[in-house]
């Protein structure tokens, strides 16, 4: 995915995007990977999904049980637009 087609994002979205740039957000690993933020599980699953299946971070490895999300460029652009 380009960096010049970056998906509409919601008001959420947008804000998880954000916690993600401070590096307050991590994935547990699983056949669906958890989104935390500070800890906590988000509430909004398809947000979340949304974020990892419009390539605004990066796919978690389903076999580490706790990672820290990263940001792609689209989700840096995202963050920006």
């Amino acid at each position: 995915m380009s960096v010049e087609s970056v998906p509409m994002v919601s008001g959420r979205e947008r804000a998880l995007l954000r916690a993600v740039s401070l590096g307050r957000c991590q994935f547990r690993g699983g056949c669906e990977p958890v989104l935390l933020v500070d800890g906590l599980v988000c509430a909004d699953s398809s947000a979340s999904r949304h974020l990892i299946d419009a390539h605004l971070v990066d796919r978690p490895d389903p076999a580490v049980e706790l990672a820290p999300v990263t940001l792609t460029a689209a989700g840096r652009s995202a963050l920006v637009g």
